[in-house]
This record gives C-alpha cells, sequence and structure tokens, in this order.
C-alpha cells in the first residue's frame, strides 16, 4: 500500500515553482485537481529551464539555416555537414545553480550532461570546451568554487576519455553568488547517420538503458529555474552525482546499439529526468506514452512515482527501439554492465499515462505538457546608452610598461595554466593546438580536415550595451577562428541572465539577442543548438548578462593552422585593422584606471568579415607565419601574448601622433589582427592588403629577448612571463 499523497495547497504550488495564474492554466487544461505526481510533472515541464517560457518568442528571430545545416535547434544537439559524409554535433548547456551548491559534482554533471546530448544523436564526442565565470578573487568563496569546478570538470571528461581543448575563465563581484559553468561538447557523425528524439509507430517498445534511478537531483530543472537567496547549500540534494566511467559504457553501448539499427528514437535523461525525455520524445512524434515504473531500475527502495518521474540521476537514456531488435539491444546492454528495462510503450491516445504500484498516478495530454507551457512577453526597456569615453581625457596613472605588467598580471589576462593543465587535452592524440591560443584545433580522424573550436563572450560590453556586446561575443568567436585559419561555419550558445521580470533583465536579454542574431546572419554563422539560463541572481543582484558563444570552424589541412606564437626574428608585424583607441569598458580603463565605465567598442560586421576572409586567405597562402586576433587589453597586451608564447621579443614603434599612447596600446577596438610576415613577404602582403581596401601597419620587427617600445623602457620576457603565469597558481595557494 502506496503512503497517501501530499494534499494540493497553494503553499505546495509555489514550493513547485508555479505562479497561480500557471496553476490554473493547469485546471483549466486537465479540467481537475492534478495529483501530487502530475504537479511534479508540469513543474518540471513548465519551468525555465525545460519550457523557454521568457524567451521563446526572443529565440524564434535567431538565424538557424544553412545549407550545411543538417539539424538546428530543437534536438539534443545541432548538427553541420562537413563534407565526406562527415558531420559535426554539438552544444553548450549550463549547470549554474548545482555548481555553486556543490561545485564538483555540479561541473561534474554539466560535463556529464553536454556529452550525452551529443552521443544521444549518434556522434562520438571528440571535444570539450567550458566557460567558467566566478567572483571577486577577495569573495570568502571563490577560491572554494574555483578549485571544484576545475577538478569537476577535469575529474569528469578526463575519466571519461574525451579532450577538454579550450574556454574562457573570468573573475568578477557580479558573480559572487551565481557563478557561471557552461560547458560545450563537439562530437562527429556519419552524416547519414543522425539520431534523433521523435518517436514513431504504436505499440513500440520504450526502453530504460543506464544507470539506476535514485533521489539525487530532485527537482534541479525548477531550482535551476529560481533566483538564489541566502541558504542556497540547503538545495544541495538537488544536485545530481556523475559518474564518468558508467557514462564511458553508456557511449559505447548506445553507439553499438545504433550500428545494428536497433533504434527508431533516443532521448537523453537530463533535466527533469523521465519526465521531461518521455513526454519529448511522444510529442514529437505525436504518439501518446504509457510508463508502467514498476519496471524503472532504481537504487533506493521505497521510491514513489513522484520521485521517479523527477528524479535527475545521470547517465540514463530514454529509446524507442524496434520490436524485433529488442533482444539483441538488451545483449548489448547487458555485455556492458549496463541496466537495460522495457518500462513502457508508445500509444495512439496522444495521453502521458504514469503507473505505478497498479495505480495511475498521472494521465495529461502529451502534446499540451510541452506546447501549452506559458509563454511570456515580458516586459523590457532598453539599456540606456553610455557615453564615449574620450582619450584624451583618460590621465595614466602609470607608464606603458608598468601598465603591462600589471594587466598581465590581473585576474582576467593572466595565464589560466593551471584551469587547463588540469584537463586531459591530448587524450585521443587528435589535438593540434591546445588550450592557451586563440581557438583549439583538433583533427577530424585521420585527416587532413580539422575543426576549430573556441567559446567566447565579453560579458562587460554586454552590460554596457547589449546590442553591441552580443554582436561582439559572435565577432570574437569568428576572429578566434579565423586566427587559426578556420572557416567559421555555426554556433551554439548559452544566454546567461538575471531575473527576466524585471524590465530591464529582460532588455538586456532582447537586446543581446538582436546583436547575435545580426552578427550570425552577417558572418554567416547561424545558430543550431542552445541553452538559456535565467533567474542568476543572489538576494536581487543579477550576474552580468553573460552570452556565452561557441563557435565551430573548419580546415580543409590542420597542418597549415595558424598559431599566435612569434616564429623566428627578424619578422615584420603588422597590425590589421583601424586603430582608434577606444577606452570604453576596456581593461585597461578598469584594471589601470579604476573606471569600470563607458560605452563599448562599436562592431562592424562587414569590417570583421572583410577582415576575417583576407586573414584566412594569408594563413591558407602561408605568408602569416604567426596570427593573433586582438580583443580584452588592446595591442600590447596581445604582442606580449605573442612574446610570450614563442619566447622571441619585439622591437616597437611608436604610436602614431594623433592617438595618445595609453589608447594605442590598450584600446580596444575590434576586427582588428596581429600577423606577422617574413621579410620577403612585406611587400608583397602589404601592397596586397592595399589593394583590397584593408588598413595594414607595421608596428614593429620580431628579436632578441624582451619587449622594447620606442620612447620607453623595454620590458624583458621573463618579467612578462612571470606577471603573466604567476597570479592564478599564487592565487590558489592562497599566496595572494
Amino acid at each position: 500500500m502506496s503512503a497517501p499523497e501530499p494534499k494540493i495547497t497553494p503553499e505546495l504550488i509555489a514550493s513547485h515553482g508555479l505562479k497561480p495564474d500557471e496553476y490554473q492554466r493547469i485546471l483549466d487544461l486537465i479540467g481537475r485537481e492534478p495529483t501530487f505526481t502530475e504537479l511534479g510533472i508540469f513543474s518540471a515541464m513548465w519551468n525555465e529551464h525545460c519550457s523557454y517560457k521568457s524567451s521563446r518568442i526572443h529565440l524564434k528571430g535567431l538565424p538557424t539555416k544553412a545549407p550545411w545545416v543538417l539539424q538546428g535547434p530543437g534536438e539534443n544537439a545541432g548538427v553541420i555537414d562537413i563534407g565526406d559524409n562527415q558531420a559535426v554535433v554539438f552544444k553548450m548547456e549550463s549547470h549554474n545553480h548545482p555548481s555553486y551548491i556543490e561545485p564538483y559534482q555540479g561541473a561534474t554533471t554539466g560535463v556529464g550532461g553536454i556529452l550525452r546530448d551529443v552521443f544521444t544523436m549518434g556522434a562520438r564526442p571528440i571535444a570539450c570546451l567550458n566557460a567558467l565565470s566566478f567572483g571577486d578573487p577577495s569573495h570568502p568563496k571563490t577560491r572554494h568554487l574555483v578549485s571544484g569546478v576545475v577538478a569537476g570538470v577535469g575529474g569528469y571528461g578526463n575519466s571519461f576519455g574525451v579532450p577538454t581543448v579550450g574556454g574562457q575563465t573570468r573573475f568578477h563581484t557580479r558573480y559572487d553568488g551565481n557563478i557561471l559553468v557552461n560547458a560545450m561538447a563537439v562530437g562527429l557523425a556519419d552524416a547519414d547517420k543522425i539520431f534523433l528524439a521523435a518517436a514513431s509507430g504504436v505499440g513500440m517498445p520504450i526502453v530504460y538503458l543506464g544507470s539506476k534511478t535514485g533521489r539525487d537531483g530532485m527537482g534541479g530543472a525548477t531550482m535551476a529555474s529560481a533566483e538564489f537567496d541566502e541558504g542556497s547549500e540547503e538545495k544541495r540534494p538537488t544536485v545530481q552525482v556523475g559518474d564518468p566511467f558508467a557514462e564511458k559504457l553508456l557511449l559505447e553501448a548506445c553507439l553499438e546499439i545504433m550500428a545494428k539499427d536497433c533504434v527508431i528514437a533516443i532521448q537523453d535523461m537530463g533535466a527533469a529526468g523521465l519526465t521531461c525525455s518521455a513526454v519529448e520524445m511522444g510529442a514529437k512524434g505525436d504518439l501518446g506514452v504509457e510508463l508502467d515504473l514498476d519496471m524503472v531500475p532504481t537504487r533506493e527502495t521505497g521510491m514513489t512515482a513522484y520521485e521517479m518521474m523527477l528524479s535527475e540521476s545521470q547517465e540514463r537514456m530514454l529509446m524507442v527501439l524496434k520490436p524485433e531488435k529488442e533482444k539483441e539491444a538488451e545483449e548489448i546492454f547487458k555485455k556492458w554492465g549496463l541496466d537495460f528495462a522495457i518500462v513502457g510503450y508508445t500509444t495512439p491516445t496522444k495521453r502521458f499515462v504514469v503507473k505505478h504500484g497498479g495505480q495511475v498516478k498521472a494521465d495529461l495530454p502529451i502534446k499540451e505538457l510541452g506546447d501549452e507551457a506559458p509563454v511570456y512577453d515580458r516586459p523590457h526597456v532598453a539599456s540606456p546608452q553610455l557615453p564615449i569615453v574620450q582619450a584624451r581625457e583618460v590621465n595614466a596613472p602609470i607608464g606603458v610598461c608598468e601598465a603591462l605588467e600589471k594587466l598581465l598580471a590581473t585576474p582576467d589576462l593572466c595565464s589560466k595554466r593551471w584551469v587547463w593543465e588540469q584537463y586531459d587535452h591530448v587524450i585521443g592524440g587528435n589535438t593540434v593546438q591546445r588550450p592557451g591560443g586563440d581557438a583549439a584545433v583538433v583533427r577530424i580522424e585521420d585527416g587532413p580536415k580539422g575543426l576549430a573550436l573556441t567559446v567566447d563572450v565579453t560579458p562587460r560590453y554586454c552590460e554596457a550595451d547589449p546590442y553591441q556586446g552580443g554582436k561582439q561575443a559572435v565577432a570574437e568567436a569568428y576572429r578566434n577562428i579565423t586566427a587559426v585559419g578556420g572557416k567559421p561555419l555555426a554556433i551554439t550558445d548559452n544566454l546567461n541572465f538575471g531575473n527576466p521580470e524585471r524590465p530591464e533583465i529582460m532588455g538586456q536579454l532582447v537586446g543581446c539577442l538582436k546583436g547575435i542574431s545580426e552578427a550570425c546572419i552577417a558572418l554567416d554563422s547561424p545558430i543550431v543548438s542552445g541553452n538559456v539560463s535565467l533567474y542568476n541572481e543572489t538576494s536581487g543582484r543579477g550576474i552580468l548578462p553573460t552570452p556565452s558563444i561557441g563557435g565551430v570552424g573548419l580546415l580543409d589541412d590542420f597542418t597549415k593552422s595558424a598559431t599566435l606564437a612569434f616564429k623566428a626574428e627578424g619578422e615584420a608585424i603588422l597590425l590589421i585593422g583601424e586603430t582608434k583607441g577606444w577606452l570604453g569598458q576596456s581593461v585597461y580603463l578598469r584594471d589601470v584606471c579604476g573606471r569600470e565605465e563607458g560605452a563599448p567598442p562599436p562592431v562592424d560586421l562587414a569590417t570583421e568579415k572583410r577582415h576575417g576572409d583576407v586573414v584566412r586567405g594569408m594563413i591558407h597562402a602561408g605568408t602569416a607565419t604567426a596570427v593573433h586576433d586582438l580583443s580584452d587589453g588592446g595591442l600590447l597586451v596581445a604582442l606580449a601574448e605573442m612574446a610570450i608564447a614563442g619566447n622571441i621579443g619585439a622591437a616597437l614603434d611608436a604610436p602614431p601622433a594623433e592617438i595618445v599612447s595609453h589608447a594605442w596600446w590598450f584600446g580596444e577596438d575590434q576586427a582588428r589582427y596581429l600577423i606577422t610576415v617574413k621579410e620577403a613577404d612585406l611587400l608583397a602582403v602589404m601592397t596586397k592588403l592595399k589593394t583590397v581596401g584593408v588598413p595594414c601597419t607595421q608596428i614593429g620587427l620580431t628579436g632578441g629577448h624582451a619587449l622594447k617600445i620606442e620612447g620607453e623602457r623595454s620590458i624583458d620576457l621573463k618579467a612578462l612571463r612571470h606577471a603573466h603565469e604567476h597570479w592564478l597558481p599564487d592565487y590558489m595557494g592562497g599566496k595572494n
């Protein structure tokens, strides 16, 4: 005899994240009071994390199609065609709230979840990336969170056996109470063997695969759709526990039964677990689903229907199998030591029926569970336009060389080697360019093709001007891929914002999406997958708007990829693009002058495309010996990074007379690259760039063991390297 279910009260409804009008919508839809299990199902399906109810109408404006796009948003991951019957499958997702509560497990299950999204489509994962945003280094929790999250990302990826090849790590006080952990996975599949989630056929067996169901992760999706406040640690039980070794077995078993043509449809059990996966499979196929929870493998005794439907235990899949292949599939899963259980069947009723202990615990219209979720056109206001910071009105508190040393040792610009050396970035043997450059490069099988991969966003730009910040995030990803020689093809995004019920926050989301959309169209990089993470606030204080952009590009020949390191002495250093010395929202203005203010640099998308095409052409022609895009910190920081990477110094000319010195060296004007060319190629390159109308200035020569700036003191490379490399390990060791 099962225990009596709780009475539905206003307090119970509110604890499930449902507002009174949303509950009334449920009553109108089903014509009666829901059972406790049904209330949980609606809570899971109608929360922000699963239903996108605040963002859906604005996401419709994003460009998602191109001749090479095989699958856009709406499936577990996006898919693009790269020729030779090869497809790249990729997506990015957030695990922000769980990672703040329990950093190690939050990060591991973020990585595990995104890997499942990729191999659910029939792809073998070949690379992971991440974007991590932490609070002020002086905040008492920051060091603990950095340590746990980085260990979690590495612990899962390293054990699973996929290289973590790139990402971002930033620090800002606005993330003090709500860190961001965005995980991206990239896989390779046959273009004609992509597996989708839509069920088909009546009476087909629905099979539960993978690990057993426990009580971990209860209400995780609902928790991810709420603001944090004091006492958020009490939500620790909603954080799932990951097992990368079980997931590796799950990967191999899934790919094997896919190869044996056993699968009609497949869905990862991610947010909202069994509920979301079963409903989506049935609804996408215009079918009903009947589940018998008595057949679900559990690892804890006495689990209720409510608990089983909302558990977010990891390493689980749901499949619709071809009946004649049932025995073969079961044998494969048993061989890999994984649970295999038929837990239900597809029906013609378009109802979602859940049975447990001989009782019907839920009987709901399956299409409406997703389709009738509330959609809000929330009030939004544009961010106020900020004044342009005039470079001549910014007094330099310290000299150019002192400013460079200071910037290289700041939390945002210092080397992140301490982070990425904890990740296995070479497992699989296909990593061509490791972390630390503009973009990672991963060889595709035996080559010659390769993928260029990056994750980028500049949150301070997005807050100052969401529209320009959205454009810049895409343009920055485009430049990073271009700088290694890749042709940008497509994007996945992770839109991290605060409370959408505040018009100014909703305005940030709308503005960023407008900029992202325009940039994707202009730069021919459609968005094929993504994730929205809202309510990233603590006690009413929102994060910086952080729409992370994951970019994927293609190299026809991975051996011709460019790196940022200076290669030889006596090469000309060329600055491509126009420099006005834009200091608004620059790292220099913030970290050297103590002023976080002004409008961010404007982004001219036509110029970005023209300059990117020229730089890629030089890389492919072999005339560019080193390439680096200019972003945070501007020209001198980029030069220092190139010198440190190549262990070769440079002699640099003085700035043009019409531009203030510190604005020339540290301004963050967009659409710019630094390249080096051999002396023998210099005249031809300069002539070609002038012919095509791309601004190009020679600013110095490589050589020596220091950066020597005309009119300034020189800085030894050892001092630059020490400044760049030591801040993060010293901080994590408690020395600063």
